[in-house]
Parts: structure tokens; C-alpha cells; sequence
């Protein structure tokens, strides 16, 4: 083997092998739907025998030639794909976007080279690729016997996203004076200090927020104290805490370092609202009933919010 012409060079003939090449480097070797909501299965609108794939795109890697390449594919509108109906017997399909090149395998024309296809009768558990096929799977259909219409319970989301979007904001507040304080046996959590600490813009393609909470100079005094620490971002309120539990006596001190971490769904009801807008993120505190101290903000207070967002299916 030699090198290839490089693309793009002037004058030079490139080859289809040379752009799928292209999409391997582009796609950092990965494959799968390019967006969480592309090429979604649902069942057909009016129900029937089969499923609805939507529209959108995703990267295929050619697996009959180690020189192959990856392959660009997708779907404009909605395509329905019918499912056979069962006799006696329960049945598990996969639904695939396969790629069948003719210059390495089968009889297809260039123009029908990619095209849905169902891999029929696989485990009921099945979610890898068959082999021998270059594709990628999007859903398994677990049909009962005795069924021709397709409902969303039979229906397992298994597409991959090639590469998912990631983005990470990093806010720091510091907190002023005078000192704010929360004392007491109250269990109830409040937003301590009440302000807003920052506003958090949300990526509408975001399926989850991973959240670092980190305080610094937390001040506690008049006693031994027992409480808990943990944030809010828009709505949603970290259900995970860390306590904050000192058996110091009266005199005035400091919590050097007080962190907690969370994951945040953003694809239940309240979650999903929060996409494509700005969320305020706040500091939520409690005391315990056994509290005998004071949890004090001030001037030597710092807040950081490290929160990465990630994508995932829609």
C-alpha cells in the first residue's frame, strides 16, 4: 500500500473512499446518530404493523474493508418501516440504518445504498449489530405473539450518539458583608445565602447536568453545629447532600473546603422546560434537629459552580 493523494490537492482525481476517509477523521472513528433526536423510532402515527423512523442523520462505518471508511446517511421526513406480524410466538427485531456499498458487497444501486432494515428475530435482549452488516442499530422491537400493531412499550431506544456535544461553564460568587446566618432545629432547606449565585444558561440539546458545588470559608459559630449542604438549578433541587457536622463549641470558625456532586435529568417533565433557557442556580442549607450552632456567610466566603452539560437521546 502507498499513501494516497491527499484531498483536496490541486489537480488531483479523489476517490469515494477518499471523502468516507474524510468522515472517519471528521467522526474521530465513532459512529452512531449525530444528534439526540435524530432518526428516533416511534410507533406509526395511526397504529399499524411497524414503526416510524424520524428524520435526521448519523455516521456508518464500513466493516468490509479495513480501508473502508465511514459513511454519511440520512433520513429527510419520516420513513414507515413495517414490522411482521407474530403467530404463536413472541419475536424480537432490530431496526437499522444499514449502508450496503456495491463496490463491496450485495447488488444495490449507489442511490439505495443506505436504507432501514430489519434484522429480524434476535434475542429479546439484543442490542449489537448483527454481524457481516455495516449499520447501526436504533431500537430493538420486542413483539408479543399474536401481534400485528406496534405499540411504544414494545419499542427500546438503543441509538448512540457519534460524538455528544459537551459544555462546561464554571461560575465562581463571592459572597459580601455583613454576615447572614441560619440557625435553629429546623429540618426545612433553605437558599442560603438568598441570593441567586449565577444564571446558567442551558443548552437545549442537554440530557443531563453534572454539578460540582463547592464552598470555601463557610463560618459556623455559638455552638456545636449540625446541618446540610447542597444547591439548586432552576427548578430542580439536588435530591444528594453533605453534611455539615462540627463539634467545635462556641467559638467563631471556618470550613475550609465543603463540596457536593450531582447529576441533574433533563429529560423528565420539569427537566425538559429547563432546555434552551437560563436558570438561576442557587445555595441550599438546612439545619438539623440536634443543631446548636450558627452557618454563617460573609466577605471571606467563595462559591464555585462547575457544571458540565452533556448530550444524550432524546
Amino acid at each position: 500500500m502507498t499513501v494516497q493523494t491527499p484531498l483536496l490537492t490541486m489537480n488531483a482525481d479523489h476517490t469515494a473512499q477518499t471523502f468516507r476517509h474524510m468522515i472517519k477523521d471528521l467522526a474521530r472513528d465513532n459512529e452512531g446518530v449525530t444528534q439526540g433526536t435524530d432518526l428516533k423510532v416511534t410507533p406509526m402515527a395511526i397504529n399499524g404493523a411497524g414503526v416510524t423512523v424520524g428524520d435526521g442523520s448519523g455516521v456508518v462505518k464500513g466493516r468490509f474493508d479495513p480501508f473502508q471508511g465511514h459513511y454519511s446517511v440520512f433520513n429527510i421526513g419520516s420513513e414507515d418501516v413495517p414490522i411482521a406480524a407474530t403467530g404463536g410466538s413472541s419475536r424480537a427485531d432490530l431496526i437499522i440504518l444499514r449502508v450496503e456499498d456495491p463496490e463491496y458487497e450485495g447488488s444495490r444501486a449507489p442511490q439505495a445504498a443506505g436504507y432501514l432494515y430489519v434484522a429480524s428475530n434476535v434475542s429479546s435482549t439484543a442490542t449489537a449489530l448483527p454481524a457481516g452488516i455495516s449499520g447501526i442499530v436504533l431500537a430493538r422491537v420486542n413483539v408479543p405473539a399474536s401481534t400485528s400493531v406496534i405499540t411504544s412499550g414494545m419499542i427500546t431506544d438503543l441509538r448512540k450518539i457519534a460524538n455528544p456535544r459537551r459544555e462546561r461553564p464554571l461560575a465562581t460568587y463571592y459572597a459580601q458583608d455583613p454576615l447572614v446566618e441560619i440557625s435553629g432545629t429546623s429540618e426545612t432547606w433553605k437558599t442560603h445565602p438568598n441570593v441567586t449565585m449565577a444564571n446558567i444558561a442551558i443548552p437545549s440539546w442537554a440530557t443531563t447536568a453534572k454539578v460540582v458545588f463547592h464552598a470555601a470559608g463557610i463560618r459556623l459559630d455559638d455552638g456545636n453545629v449540625w446541618g446540610g449542604f447542597r444547591f439548586m438549578l432552576g427548578t430542580e433541587e439536588a435530591a444528594q447532600w453533605v453534611g455539615i457536622d462540627d463539634n467545635q463549641g462556641t467559638a467563631p470558625r471556618r470550613i475550609h473546603t465543603l463540596t457536593m456532586a450531582e447529576t441533574i435529568d433533563l429529560t423528565t417533565t420539569s427537566g425538559a422546560a429547563m432546555r434552551g433557557t437560563t436558570q438561576a442556580f442557587k445555595s441550599r442549607m438546612r439545619t438539623r434537629s440536634a443543631n446548636g450552632g450558627k452557618i454563617g456567610v460573609d466577605g471571606a466566603t467563595t462559591f464555585i459552580m462547575d457544571i458540565e452539560f452533556t448530550e444524550g437521546r432524546i
